[in-house]
């Protein structure tokens, strides 16, 4: 079964910093590239939601890989997923809130 997947408007906002931060420093081929790697992720966790680690502070929470630099957070509910932020992996974790 394919689970129907939501984005916060956090994960808006992250999603499209990442975009204009791409696009500043590194142009056109590595926003197609990184726009790519998310749909795939999505594509993923809609057909196995529990393929990501699990949030060491929330239980429905997962961490997924994109990149070397960023990662996706997302929450499991009943019959979606949200997904909750965009975050860069060079930031310290203890700053993350979801």
């Amino acid at each position: 079964m394919i689970m129907t997947v939501i984005w916060s408007s956090k994960a808006l906002k992250s999603y499209d910093q990442v975009l204009a931060y791409l696009t500043s420093e590194w142009g056109n081929t590595s926003v197609q590239k990184f726009m790519d790697e998310v749909e795939r992720v999505i594509l993923l966790i809609s057909k196995n939601p529990s393929m990501f680690r699990r949030s060491v502070r929330h239980e429905n929470i997962r961490i997924g890989y994109l990149t070397k630099q960023n990662s996706l957070v997302y929450r499991l509910k009943a019959k979606e997923i949200e997904l909750l932020l965009f975050w860069d992996n060079r930031q310290d974790s203890k700053k993350l809130k979801y």
